[in-house]
């Protein structure tokens, strides 16, 4: 028997609304979840301007409504965090170690702008009686989805609360990946981190937990800079918003390592202007990493490479989410990693406009959607 409930569906051209949707039983490897809440990043407003009609939300947690025939590792009642990287096990990408980069089922490798055609068919959820697409096949801004049971990972903490579940989703993993699967930040090193909204503050949590020595947050923002020394950053630069590429802000961090700069760098505010700038801040064959996803034609003086600097732009933190996020929870449950603490404001669904506006002007940290 099909659901019917709420949904914030974009129309692709810049706007959404909320309204009912109808949600069919699931298929075979299919898992009916229902959503208790959704993390909000910039990635969700951008994706009102895809050019297509889809449900909105890619990060999400919520409880096992249902589940097909061939679904093994889950039963109805677990609660569970969601994940766009579903994976197919079998193609080149992923007997190479690279789920997050399946060629088959990928929402971002394989097909671009969130959906991956004929993995995720959206005939499992309807609008006025039309097949409806979900936002990277998993759509969680909706009181129910529909998603692949890979993209769907138990979670066995007891005090773990919704809202911070669902951000692992994305930004936390993202970030906590970015140095731990990709750049494999060693013990000891300095790290510096250029943004510290959501992302940026995982990765200076990442950066901690791998025992980083020196970890030095640089933001525009005296309140996130607070913030972030709160999630582990040992020192803090105000940075200017004059300060084209970010190079005076790079002497200031040349000063505080010894004048050669960091080991590593990791860009984490989403703005093209700033995709160089990591490589400013790094030492001789030091690692700059763009973590937010620029995907702008940028200019970048060559120099900045000199000498043997690697630049490295990983997606998603590189994840493997049934491996990821079991570490993550336990992370969690042993005080290492701030879940609960980053969340700066919840929201209902029908505040979603706020909610926007609010992740638009930089007001939260971290913004969430919550249902009843």
């Amino acid at each position: 028997m099909s659901i019917f409930c709420k949904a914030a569906i974009t129309d692709g051209k810049g706007n959404f609304e909320i309204a009912e949707i109808e949600v069919n039983e699931p298929k075979d490897d299919e898992v009916l979840i229902k959503i208790k809440a959704a993390g909000l990043c910039h990635t969700d407003y951008d994706s009102l301007s895809w050019g297509k009609q889809l449900i909105l939300g890619h990060e999400g947690a919520g409880v096992v409504a249902g589940a097909g025939k061939d679904v093994k590792r889950l039963s109805q009642g677990d609660n569970v965090i969601l994940s766009w990287a579903m994976h197919c096990g079998h193609c080149f990408q992923c007997l190479e170690g690279n789920q997050h980069l399946c060629e088959v089922a990928s929402p971002v490798a394989a097909g671009g702008n969130g959906y991956t055609p004929g993995h995720a068919d959206p005939s499992g959820t309807r609008f006025k009686g039309r097949p409806l697409l979900r936002s990277f096949n998993i759509g969680t801004m909706a009181e129910y989805t529909l998603v692949k049971e890979s993209a769907v990972v138990k979670n066995y903490s007891d005090k773990m609360t919704f809202p911070a579940a669902s951000i692992i989703s994305c930004g936390v993993m993202t970030g906590y990946g970015s140095v731990v699967n990709a750049a494999k930040v060693k013990p000891g090193s300095s790290v510096v981190v250029l943004g510290t909204g959501g992302v940026g503050l995982n990765v200076i949590q990442g950066a901690k937990i791998a025992k980083a020595g020196k970890i030095i947050a640089v933001d525009i923002n005296k309140n996130r800079l607070e913030m972030a020394k709160a999630f582990g950053a040992t020192h803090t630069l105000l940075a200017s918003s004059a300060d084209t590429g970010l190079l005076n802000a790079a002497i200031q961090v040349k000063g505080l390592t010894g004048g050669r700069g960091a080991d590593y760098a990791f860009e984490c505010t989403a703005m093209p202007q700033l995709g160089a700038a990591p490589l400013a801040m790094v030492r001789n064959a030091g690692t700059a990493v763009q973590v937010s996803g620029i995907e702008q034609e940028i200019t970048i003086d060559m120099k900045l490479f000199e000498w043997d600097k690697t630049y490295i732009n990983p997606l998603y933190g590189k994840c493997r989410p049934q491996t990821d996020f079991p570490t993550i929870i336990n992370l969690y449950e042993d005080g290492q990693l701030l879940l609960e603490e980053m969340i700066t404001r919840t929201y209902p669904l029908n505040e979603l406009d706020k909610a926007f506006d609010d992740l638009l002007n930089g007001r939260n940290a971290k913004g969430v959607v919550v249902f009843e």
